[in-house]
């Protein structure tokens, strides 16, 4: 999905030599193809296994927040833990970050396909999750370090995401046909692309490594904290929101909260400064981002549920119902930039999340018995809203932050990203156990969905230039200031 092939920026920098920037290394090409590879089994594995959800509950025997938590086990450790592996490229070095996280990688996706029941399948995602979060970062800065110039490294980063554009694309459709065969083929076909990149890995020099402070209870309040969110939300659809575990969950992620926003406030080296959110175009594009990812995370979850089991599709027509969505996002993607250039990024944004909320509306109202190619035209709406909302948000906020920001900035923004589809999983599967009626839970899923964009495109409005946010960011006065009038 568009979600996650936003690229997470690092501190990475060119290397000098002789004081001037160095060329490109020899084995440059290696180093690209492998964190191409890890980002395309990154980007897979957060798609590919919603067309096979209704195939694992009815071969494992699974209730719907077994299937939840499948989807959430991967999506939460990757936002719990995406803040802080960047202190760990740097501590380690992004070759060894990168191959240990792959390795752990490789391993928890063979264990997913090997799980006997839902309880090892998910231990397994929570691997998943984590390892991804350590070679997201880390794949960035191989490419920094083997593409010291500043236009190969464009271009680099290009391919990188476009490779992981096509992983998203195609991962409903190579879901579908895998789960013909079995369902666990969908995690085993990490082991040989894994391999592969691991031997390209081998190639690439040592990277260099330097001592970075690393917010040791940040972390584990943050974990503490999504971790029991995410709990309460999934167990209230099977115990109801007064089961003395849901209050507990909720309870326990409230002080978590509040712990982990007080040692960023006070610690002396945060790893989510609470600086950045003085400034406006930084809080819009973490709410735009988070709210986005509501619909675009929770519509594939819910949809592959229905188109299955009330629709009675097979695994690969559900993956090709989704494919006309997921091709317009690819094919758009590389146009925005020039898109935004016409009509202004605001603009972009704001109507971006107009058609999605149209999008959601449309598809709970209509009738159940809509034909499918009906369906899959509306989704489109949805899909076209990912080119037209994350590259220009993304954009904005980079702009609005000095350059030693970006990175911290990129880490905090991706993150709300995740926890917002981890949250939309949780909440809407808690509504289809809880209604009794699957349609009904279903429709009140995409209206919610549809709130939160309608709601956040007025939010959207709120943008300001970048170039004037920028000065606010770097010389606070200036924020005090304007706030005061």
């Amino acid at each position: 999905m568009a979600s996650m092939t936003s690229p997470l920026l690092t501190d990475a920098q060119p290397t000098r030599v002789g004081g001037r920037t160095g060329a490109p290394t020899p084995r440059s090409a290696s180093t690209l193809a492998a964190a191409l590879l890890g980002f395309v089994v990154i980007t897979l594995d957060a798609v590919v296994v919603n067309v096979a959800l209704p195939s694992i509950r009815s071969d494992r025997r699974g209730g719907i927040s077994g299937l939840q938590w499948v989807v959430d086990g991967y999506t939460l450790m990757f936002a719990a833990l995406l803040l802080s592996p960047g202190a760990l490229t740097d501590r380690i070095g992004a070759r060894r970050a990168f191959a240990a996280g792959l390795g752990v990688f490789v391993v928890a996706s063979a264990a997913c396909g090997l799980g006997p029941t839902i309880g090892p399948l998910v231990v397994a995602r929570f691997l998943q999750g984590s390892a991804a979060a350590a070679m997201m970062p880390a794949s960035m800065a191989l490419i920094g370090q083997a593409y010291p110039d500043p236009v190969g490294r464009a271009r680099a980063i290009a391919i990188w995401a476009m490779g992981g554009a096509i992983a998203s694309s195609a991962g409903p459709v190579l879901g579908g046909v895998l789960t013909l065969v079995t369902w666990r083929l969908i995690f085993f076909i990490n082991v040989p692309v894994g391999a592969a990149a691991m031997i390209l890995v081998a190639r690439i020099q040592q990277s260099p490594h330097r001592s970075v402070p690393f917010d040791r209870f940040g972390q584990v309040t943050a974990v503490l904290a999504m971790g029991a969110l995410t709990y309460g939300a999934i167990e209230s659809g099977a115990h109801g929101f007064a089961a003395p575990r849901v209050i507990t969950a909720f309870a326990v992620a409230a002080v978590a909260l509040g712990a982990f926003l007080a040692s960023q406030a006070r610690g002396a080296h945060p790893m989510m400064p609470l600086e950045l959110f003085r400034s406006r175009n930084v809080a819009v594009s973490i709410a735009v981002g988070y709210a986005f990812v509501v619909g675009y995370y929770g519509l594939p979850f819910i949809m592959s549920l229905y188109l299955q089991q009330v629709r009675g599709l097979t695994p690969l027509g559900t993956g090709m119902a989704f494919l006309p969505m997921m091709l317009v996002g690819a094919i758009l993607t590389p146009f925005s930039a020039r898109i935004a250039e016409k009509v202004g990024a605001r603009a972009l944004v704001t109507g971006g999340l107009v058609l999605m909320t149209a999008g959601l509306v449309i598809l709970a109202l209509v009738p159940s018995s809509t034909p499918i190619w009906a369906l899959a035209g509306v989704m489109v709406l949805v899909g076209v809203a990912g080119p037209l909302v994350m590259p220009p948000v993304t954009a904005i906020l980079l702009n609005s932050v000095p350059d030693r920001q970006a990175g911290t900035a990129s880490g905090v923004f991706n993150t709300s990203r995740q926890i917002g589809g981890a949250l939309a999983v949780a909440v809407f599967g808690a509504l289809l156990a809880q209604q009794g009626n699957f349609m009904g839970g279903l429709r009140t899923s995409l209206l919610i969905a549809a709130g939160v964009a309608l709601a956040t495109a007025a939010t959207s409005l709120l943008f300001r230039s970048p170039r004037r946010q920028l000065a606010a960011v770097t010389e606070p006065a200036v924020v005090d200031a304007e706030s005061a009038r």
